[in-house]
């Protein structure tokens, strides 16, 4: 995965978050800056441990659904912020970066 900008990724996958929680963007940006580089540090992480035949598919997505539980634990934390916003935003940002991650890694992942 050395052909992805993961800062760009990242600054991707926060656009698409702050679109569904606009209200509440001023709040949960610090945390969703932070979980969201988290999870391309992750996904990073994935490509070179699947480069050295260390992880499976089946691993990486286990992996990439604690990230997720992750994030979702840690944005719920924002007085104000129900599941259903909260899911809205973290599937708006995989959206978003799902078919670049998925075809450069080689497995459907996200």
């Amino acid at each position: 995965m050395a052909n992805i900008d993961f800062e760009k990724l990242t600054q991707q996958m926060l656009d698409a978050a702050k679109g569904v929680i606009t209200n509440h963007w001023g709040e949960a940006k610090p945390y969703a800056e932070k979980e969201f580089k988290a999870f391309t540090y992750n996904l990073k992480m994935i490509a070179e441990l699947k480069a050295e035949g260390k992880i499976t598919e089946e691993q990486a997505r286990m992996h990439i659904e604690i990230q997720k539980s992750s994030i979702r634990v840690v944005l719920l934390t924002i007085e104000g912020l129900g599941i259903l916003a909260v899911e809205a935003a973290i599937n708006a940002a995989l959206d978003i970066v799902k078919s670049t991650v998925n075809t450069t890694m080689g497995w459907v992942i996200l």
